[in-house]
């Protein structure tokens, strides 16, 4: 066998851009020889990835799913230069294996998604990530994805600016009725970027801020600090109405907040109902969005 060590593989991956068993093939190929293992991916074709992994993707779908009983779920992003990418069928099919092979085989995490054999493929997800990046030409990449076990729900909102995915606790039968009302929680969450599901989940720090922030307001006003305290009370109670799932008034039907409806809902389907947690991914969202100066690209063209 050539002698090489993870690192080495770890190393030409970073140099070309290339999925970790092209790597090891490379230099077994090569006999462990950095600068050959580079040539023979390039002979392959597989190296021009390597230009395209240095341009930002930060476009792409955000796409949410459950397997067939809705008993395990999935929401993961995975990024391309182009909006336009996103209604590519290339491009879905392989965000739709991506996410099967989740639910499938349950990776701790990225790295280790790229290491397993696609759902229906014979390829592992890295080989895949390789070849939609050379027939698509652009650069994509898999950024993250959460996987949920229990009765979920998924929604897709805006053809895949955001997706989401609700965990519920619940000893009704996941029907129709129920999915109904898990898409109308999680078009909530969609809607309103809700951060917090319950003020129990709001950190101590968090609440502490807006204490000060609230109170600062308050005096600022003209009010008497001697009652500051108490009007700061009345806003942090709306603080939670604005920020937490629960509390929050039902888009649908402001006449009840969610958990009303919740409860609501459970009732009528003769059964409990409790949101367990929730996560919603919007596509791009904290990465640094490439600025194109259109015309200087045209006339270097030119040129």
């Amino acid at each position: 066998m050539a002698a090489f060590t993870a690192q080495d593989v770890k190393t030409l991956r970073e140099k070309t851009g290339c999925g970790m068993m092209d790597c090891k093939k490379a230099l077994t190929n090569a006999d462990g020889d950095m600068d050959k293992a580079i040539d023979f991916l390039r002979e392959q074709g597989l190296a021009k990835a390597a230009k395209k992994a240095s341009r930002i993707a930060a476009e792409g779908v955000a796409y949410a799913t459950t397997n067939a009983d809705a008993s395990v779920g999935v929401v993961i992003e995975v990024n391309a230069e182009t909006d336009f990418v996103a209604k590519n069928d290339s491009f879905m099919d392989f965000v739709k294996a991506c996410a099967q092979t989740v639910i499938e085989q349950n990776p701790a995490d990225v790295d280790e998604l790229l290491t397993l054999k696609a759902a229906g493929s014979e390829q592992t997800v890295a080989e895949l990530l390789q070849e939609k990046i050379q027939t698509i030409g652009e650069n994509i990449k898999i950024r993250r994805f959460e996987r949920m076990e229990g009765a979920c729900v998924a929604y897709v909102h805006a053809g895949g600016k955001i997706g989401v995915l609700v965990n519920f606790t619940t000893d009704i039968a996941v029907n129709d009725e129920f999915i109904a009302y898990g898409k109308d929680v999680a078009m909530q969450i969609a809607a309103l970027n809700t951060p917090y599901l319950t003020e129990a989940d709001v950190p101590a720090e968090v609440i502490e801020h807006e204490k000060e922030v609230m109170r600062q307001q308050v005096i600022n006003e003209g009010k008497p600090e001697a009652i500051a305290d108490k009007i700061v009370m009345g806003k942090i109670g709306k603080f939670y109405k604005e920020n937490c799932l629960v509390d929050q008034e039902f888009v649908k039907d402001n006449k009840q907040t969610i958990k009303q409806y919740t409860n609501n809902t459970a009732k009528a389907l003769g059964g409990s109902i409790e949101i367990a947690k929730f996560v919603r991914f919007e596509k791009g969202e904290g990465i640094e969005k490439r600025q194109d100066d259109f015309a200087a690209e045209v006339a270097s063209m030119v040129k």
